[in-house]
């Protein structure tokens, strides 16, 4: 188990076009994707502001990249801030896409 900066366990858990993250059981943030031919559009993620600065973000986006490739996925950072957890982490480059106009406009439009 996975605990955040304060002590407090965290679960991160799979929805159908999220993954949430709770701290004692309460769900606190959220990464939104969209999967598309292979690839995991990851479009936005949160957490609630009264748990800022817990490191909650940066857990939540390390398991849910983590289990997009053990999905066999690729990742494709639209949202700024799993962009940003990218620069830091090398050890997801091989799976990592751009973000294309092509995907651009299918986020648009769908």
């Amino acid at each position: 188990m996975t605990t955040d900066k304060t002590g407090a366990p965290t679960e991160v858990n799979a929805e159908t076009d999220r993954y949430t993250i709770a701290v004692d059981g309460k769900s606190v943030g959220l990464a939104e994707f969209a999967d598309r031919d292979g690839q995991r559009v990851f479009t936005h993620t949160e957490v609630d502001s009264d748990f800022e600065g817990r490191g909650l973000a940066t857990i939540l986006i390390g398991e849910a990249l983590q289990k997009t490739r053990d999905a066999g996925l690729r990742i494709v950072p639209v949202c700024k801030m799993v962009a940003s957890y990218l620069d830091k982490h090398d050890e997801f480059t091989d799976v990592v896409d751009p973000v294309s106009d092509d995907i651009e406009q299918w986020l648009e439009n769908r």
